[in-house]
């Protein structure tokens, strides 16, 4: 877990890269508890507290910023056993905001953006954040053809034919105008009422109960079998579309929540256009009393910038838009004890302590299990075993431990004593200064570690083989049958070869082997970004994955560029590295080190004679006068601002890169150019004035 026992304020550029590296880890992994199993295992306040002190340490260091941030993703890819389904523009989610400053700065940093004058209030339509899942309705001239989750932002899972059992949902629009192809969205969810009969109702059958209405609802609509939806009571509240067409001639988003209404889709009925601060705030304060009279759950308050026109300005940041925050509620406390401090070890030998607590109901969801991020956390706090501790919960199911109630301490209490070996192959533990972790040096002899790092390499990012997880991997690791990534392509092979073949084993069949066999042979062929990943190379997460794809192309040219990289700190292919906007000092460091290991050659080499790397396929931006191109913006711009600047460049085809480089096209140049314009000056690249940019690229 993150560490917050050093301040922001006081933490050095090493310590905070490392906080970064297990933030974006831990967040990862809660996102496909929360979006793929729909079994968190954290409230929403402790994930909120994630990702805010992941923003807060990138803002002030952002040069430290990883490439696969979570602050760049959205949700989590979707699961293998239902179809996919593209979303026409990205389904994103929100930021939060967690006071009224915080709503404030938005407000400010959305005007600025427009270029509006700094004392002008921005019209904002607040709904209630229904605390549900997200969903896409395609509809075409009029008529309901297909529906899918948010999965990653980009690509849902289909669940078309359960959305249609949901009567809120409209299989035909009911009344015009409306166009030929329109993309409605909204959350599915679940009554309390409905929750509580559907849980007394699996209470008497012996089934295992949902612990809240927003996993009843998202466990409800993601069956296989739409029978079993259709026996849930679920219920849909629209709150927007992918994309207005020009046709339907709407203008602001009051104006759009009233067209869904004749449509035939539910909105909420707490919809307001907020037009001062004062009236945002007093919404906010009216909805968070009312919250527990609505009858379903909601954990805050979303504010849309008013005005189309404005949004599609604002655009977006890479996993939320710029028109939109999610103000959300405080959170809900309780008393219980901790009855035990397990220490876990991870893929990469990190020690993670985990509380285990007499359960109690907070909120109306049972908790029993916390992590306590690390030793300083436990000892910050002074957490010990048989502590009656105070916990925090924002929605899910576990909370946060806040600190321990002094009257209560047991006399014989001794203060925990965090381990110094590994629990699992107990190598020494250490614990190197500046870094908040401590960690196995077992390093490939520690079990937990390489059964981890052979998982990542077929987990969801990576090769995402079907009927291969880790408790396969696991066994095969313990039969010696897996040592590295190659053995996974040979196991068909050794299968053939062995006295006792898998179809053998207890809990194998022939037709599980033979189907495993298949899904292993399916993903020889398989996409640069996919190997990338599955490498568990450190800092290298699914966006940076991608981003070292596409700007290298091929498995081959980008292995190659990475082994030049590595020759030295000052080489022309470091210096193209370093030019990739979203590739840091520290990430470019981990790539080398990787590189320069002979053991990862020799897995590379392994890997090379057993698969198919099929090389990026580059969009066509035919008519784009910068496609292929690298573009630099310095100084300060006065005619659109570097995010607008950056995403309009990458829109037309062309890489925005955050440095100079000899393979650099143009430098546009704005007030006060510092050491970008004066490289580019020397290496004799052409420099564009804002006018001249624009009048480029046509705009």
């Amino acid at each position: 877990m993150y560490n917050i026992s050093i301040p922001i304020e006081s933490l050095t550029p090493e310590q905070a890269h490392q906080e970064l590296v297990r933030l974006r880890d831990e967040i990862l992994l809660h996102d496909e508890l929360y979006y793929l199993k729909d079994m968190p295992t954290l409230s929403d306040e402790e994930y909120d507290e994630l990702r805010k002190r992941n923003n807060s340490i990138e803002k002030r260091f952002p040069d430290l910023v990883l490439s696969d941030s979570p602050s760049k993703r959205v949700g989590i890819s979707p699961k293998s056993k239902f179809g996919k389904i593209s979303h026409d523009i990205p389904l994103l989610s929100l930021d939060n905001a967690f006071t009224n400053e915080d709503v404030e700065d938005f407000l400010k940093r959305a005007a600025r953006y427009l270029g509006l004058p700094q004392d002008t209030q921005l019209e904002v339509v607040a709904e209630p954040k229904i605390d549900g899942l997200s969903a896409s309705l395609t509809y075409e001239n009029g008529r309901f053809i297909r529906g899918a989750t948010r999965g990653d932002g980009m690509v849902g899972e289909d669940i078309t034919q359960n959305l249609l059992t949901i009567s809120d949902i409209p299989v035909e629009l009911k009344s015009a105008p409306f166009t030929a192809h329109l993309e409605i969205r909204g959350e599915v969810y679940m009554t309390h009422k409905d929750f509580a009969a559907l849980n007394e109702n699996r209470e008497k059958e012996g089934l295992q109960l949902f612990a809240n209405p927003r996993n009843a609802a998202a466990g409800s609509v993601r069956q296989l079998d739409a029978m079993i939806t259709k026996s849930r009571p679920l219920h849909f509240f629209a709150y927007g579309v992918g994309q207005i067409p020009n046709d339907l001639k709407i203008d602001t988003h009051l104006h759009l929540l009233q067209q869904l209404i004749n449509w035939g889709f539910k909105v909420s009925d707490w919809h307001t256009l907020c037009q001062t601060e004062a009236m945002i705030f007093k919404l906010h304060e009216d909805l968070y009393a009312a919250r527990p009279d609505l009858g379903y759950d909601i954990d805050g308050v979303v504010y849309k910038v008013n005005r189309l026109d404005y949004q599609s300005r604002l655009g977006q940041v890479s996993r939320s838009p710029r028109w939109a925050i999610a103000h959300k509620f405080p959170a809900q406390q309780g008393e219980t004890r901790l009855e035990k401090i397990d220490i876990q070890a991870g893929r990469t030998g990190t020690l993670t302590p985990v509380a285990h607590l007499t359960p109690i109901t907070v909120g109306g969801v049972v908790v029993s299990r916390a992590t306590l991020h690390n030793e300083d956390e436990i000892q910050r706090k002074d957490i010990r075993e048989g502590d009656m501790v105070i916990i925090q919960r924002a929605g899910d199911v576990i909370p946060q431990i806040l600190g321990y109630v002094k009257d209560k301490r047991p006399t014989d209490s001794k203060p925990f004593v965090f381990p110094t070996t590994c629990p699992i192959c107990q190598s020494h533990a250490v614990r190197i200064e500046g870094e908040a972790a401590r960690k196995c040096t077992g390093g490939l002899i520690c079990p937990a570690q390489l059964v981890l790092r052979l998982y990542h390499f077929i987990s969801r990012y990576g090769f995402d083989i079907d009927g291969f997880g880790q408790k396969q991997m696991e066994e095969f690791f313990e039969k010696g049958w897996i040592k590295t990534p190659a053995d996974i392509f040979r196991l068909e092979r050794k299968n053939n070869q062995s006295m006792q073949p898998i179809q053998t084993w207890d809990g194998w069949g022939a037709k599980s082997a033979e189907n495993l066999f298949k899904s292993i042979e399916e993903k020889r062929r398989i996409s640069l970004d996919r190997v990338i990943y599955s490498l568990g190379i450190p800092q290298i997460g699914q966006a940076t994955a991608k981003l070292l794809a596409r700007n290298y192309g091929s498995f081959s040219n980008w292995r190659s560029q990475m082994e030049n990289a590595s020759a030295s700190s000052d080489n022309p292919a470091r210096d193209e590295l370093l030019t990739i906007d979203g590739i840091g000092p520290t990430t470019a460091e981990d790539l080398c080190a990787f590189f320069l290991e002979p053991h990862n050659q020799t897995v590379l080499n392994e890997l090379a004679q057993e698969l198919n790397i099929e090389d990026v396929k580059v969009p066509s931006h035919s008519g784009s006068p910068i496609a292929g191109m690298s573009i630099v913006f310095t100084g300060s711009l006065t005619k659109f601002s570097r995010e607008e600047a950056k995403a309009t460049a990458e829109s037309l085809g062309a890489k925005a890169s955050s440095a100079v480089s000899s393979k650099t096209n143009y430098v546009v140049v704005g007030e006060n150019p510092g050491s970008k314009a004066k490289k580019a000056q020397e290496l004799g690249i052409k420099m564009l004035t804002e006018d001249e940019w624009l009048e480029l690229i046509k705009v």
